[in-house]
């Protein structure tokens, strides 16, 4: 079976990484699109600097969106409490960086701890 191309509104990768800003913008979804007619912030814009010129940036732009010159590259987004990496994949243009990484854990709860009632014992906590 053939690996399937990637492509973004009928455009490949390609295509995209030669396309300007404001022509990007038009193939965007409209709140996306809004935010570049607007403009990028001054630590935005050194933010995509920074990426052009060297791979594993970190980050606190968890608004930033996904733009075609930062696929490939890994990039730590903060969480609010540490840094992950996520590897940007051609899927993930368009997206918010926040998107990407997940800022909540699954709360695993244990058995009752010291203090509890007797009667909390006999109890199954899930």
């Amino acid at each position: 079976m053939a690996k399937k191309i990637f492509t973004y509104k009928g455009k490949k990768l390609e295509e995209l990484q030669t396309l300007s800003i404001k022509e990007l913008a038009d193939l965007f979804p409209a709140r996306q699109r809004r935010k570049i007619k607007r403009g990028f912030s001054d630590q935005e814009k050194l933010f995509i600097e920074k990426v052009s010129k060297k791979d594993n940036v970190k980050t606190q732009l968890r608004d930033m969106i996904v733009l075609p010159n930062m696929v490939g590259k890994t990039i730590k987004v903060h969480t609010g409490k540490e840094f992950s990496p996520v590897e940007i994949q051609p899927e993930m243009i368009g997206h918010y960086l926040g998107e990407l990484i997940l800022t909540r854990r699954k709360v695993g709860h244990s058995s009752p701890g010291v203090g509890a009632t007797k009667s909390s014992g006999s109890v199954s906590v899930r």
